[in-house]
């Protein structure tokens, strides 16, 4: 694994937090491919606060679709060395900075200090409703027929499983994945790459072919033609819903929401998307972007809200973190909160460079 490190500036008071900024890289099981791409390796940050007794950390994956990178990540987070951070203006400093993948992982790593200062857990601190076992989705990437089912196969009879798919032979492909798993339900995700043709077109077969949900499929922005379209399939809006602020914008466009932290700016609006989208009659998706268990662990807060559970970001990588998430046969278990969210302290958040 390799680690790029920038750190702000140390503060003297003990009140004063210090924040930290490091890149990983974490090589993936295999190639990962979706519409607009594919990758090897997950590139992401990992971001520290420290009060000289307790250390928050979390994790995020800076995205090139909403203009991210590393590199701006690092300048976001540098640019709060000229600032005299403290518990008191924490909430100050979240709330100027854009939500994407930096002030995802700030607010979180903050939301992980603060429940080690009270000697409590996140999960409390918010009043949610308390963690359980869940069905996630499994993700398929974009290949052959045969491969995809092949690679369905090996899931051995999985719930639920997530299908990336472009445009190009969508029945062929989902018709060898459902032979290939007759008893799961699918998601098909097409990450912005259909057409309102491709969409009217396949959406009866796919109803036929245990698929419940699809995700995304024409642009952000340039869905219109969604309006009072009548699909057999609910419809989930996810490169168009980042914030509340979408919400109206959504409306006779999409059913399901797709909540990802990396897009909202982290739990704390994570939180107040998921209980406005549902009193909206939105039904609610968690997702992720391709990271470890430290990246999922401040979306599965919200599992009891969801209607599906797409956080097998772990199951893709080839090394996850100590403490991780625990999976099997499709259902994921909660998160031992020695990894987040906990009043324990792990020294690998301290210590980021032993990893």
């Amino acid at each position: 694994m390799i680690i790029e490190k920038a750190t702000s500036k140390k503060q003297p008071c003990i009140h004063r937090l210090t924040v930290n900024i490091f890149n990983e890289k974490q090589p993936l099981k295999n190639v990962f491919r979706i519409a607009r791409g594919a990758k090897t390796e997950a590139d992401v940050i990992v971001i520290t606060i420290d009060d000289g007794t307790h250390c928050g950390w979390a994790e995020a994956v800076p995205y090139a679709r909403y203009n991210e990178s590393v590199d701006i990540a690092m300048e976001q987070v540098n640019a709060l060395s000229l600032t005299d951070l403290s518990n008191d203006n924490m909430n100050e400093i979240l709330s100027s900075l854009p939500a994407g993948a930096t002030r995802n992982a700030l607010d979180c790593a903050w939301w992980d200090l603060q429940a080690k200062q009270r000697h409590t857990s996140v999960e409390k601190l918010l009043l949610l409703k308390p963690s359980k076992a869940c069905i996630t989705a499994q993700t398929l990437s974009i290949d052959t027929p045969e491969a995809m089912a092949e690679a369905v196969a090996k899931l051995n009879k999985p719930p639920l499983v997530k299908v990336k798919l472009d445009n190009q032979d969508i029945i062929e492909k989902m018709t060898a994945i459902a032979k290939a798993a007759p008893d799961s339900e699918f998601i098909v995700d097409a990450n912005e790459g259909w057409s309102i043709n491709d969409l009217r077109n396949c959406c009866e077969q796919l109803k036929a072919l245990n698929v419940i949900l699809i995700e995304q499929p024409l642009a952000a922005g340039h869905d219109q033609d969604l309006i009072d379209f009548d699909s057999p399939i609910p419809l989930c809006a996810d490169e168009s819903c980042h914030t509340r602020a979408e919400l109206d914008y959504l409306k006779g466009r999409y059913q399901v929401v797709n909540i990802k932290l990396d897009k909202t700016g982290g739990l704390t609006e994570a939180v107040l998307l998921a209980q406005q989208a549902k009193l909206q009659g939105f039904d609610i998706m968690l997702g992720c972007m391709v990271a470890s268990s430290l990246a999922m662990a401040p979306a599965a807060l919200l599992v009891s809200e969801a209607r599906y559970v797409d956080l097998d970001g772990p199951l893709l990588i080839r090394d996850d973190r100590e403490f991780g998430f625990s999976f099997d046969k499709g259902v994921m278990q909660p998160l031992a909160p020695i990894l987040w969210g906990g009043p324990q302290t792990l020294q690998a958040a301290s210590n980021l460079l032993i990893l």
